[in-house]
Formats: structure tokens, C-alpha cells, sequence
């Protein structure tokens, strides 16, 4: 007895969506694997209301890199969230030298 040929799944179609993307093989998980999966990966879910165009825009954008627009929007607010620690952290150390230099400075006066 002869076994069909398999065939030969190439990864270009899973990139092109040729493979795995028909709602045949699309289920929803489990409420206990949602909880794990965003337990491992520190996720949380939030609600957040945006303006329609905003959300247009952002799957526009989204689609022109080939991924889809919430995680589009983790990587634009993690990107704003480093960029706004690091000002803070730079503005704090220079508003401690400015005041450590004050100190020093009224030092040298009284003495």
C-alpha cells in the first residue's frame, strides 16, 4: 500500500499567508491558555478609546510593515516610553549636578 506523497510545505507560504491563515484553521484559546500565555509574556489587556481615524491610520501604517496594528502600537508606545525614561533620568541628573554645584559653590563662600 502506497502512502500519498506529503507535500513539501516551503516557509515562504506561511510568510505569504498562503498557508494558515484560512478561518479553517482558526479556534479561540482557552481562557486558562489566554491567562498563561499573557502571564509568560507580562501582558495585560487595557481598553483605550481612539479616535477612528487614528486607528485607520495606524492599520494603514501597520499593514505597509507587514504586521498588525496593536503590535504596531506596542512598539510605538515602548519606543516613546524609552525615549521619555531616559529624558527624565537625563533631566534629573542635571538638575542634581545643578544643585549639587549650588551647594559646593555656597560652600566654598561661608568658608
Amino acid at each position: 500500500m502506497n502512502k500519498p506523497d506529503k507535500p513539501i510545505i516551503m516557509d515562504d507560504q506561511w510568510d505569504s499567508g498562503e498557508l494558515g491563515r484560512d478561518d479553517k484553521y482558526v479556534r479561540r484559546a482557552s481562557a486558562e491558555t489566554e491567562a498563561a500565555l499573557d502571564e509568560t509574556l507580562a501582558m495585560q489587556l487595557i481598553s483605550v478609546r481612539l479616535q477612528k481615524k487614528m486607528i485607520d491610520d495606524l492599520k494603514f501604517i501597520a499593514k505597509a510593515h507587514g504586521i498588525g496594528y496593536q503590535p504596531l502600537m506596542r512598539d510605538i508606545l515602548d519606543r516613546f516610553i524609552v525615549h521619555e525614561v531616559k529624558k527624565i533620568v537625563r533631566e534629573t541628573q542635571a538638575r542634581l549636578m545643578q544643585d549639587d554645584n549650588e551647594e559646593t559653590s555656597k560652600s566654598r563662600k561661608a568658608a
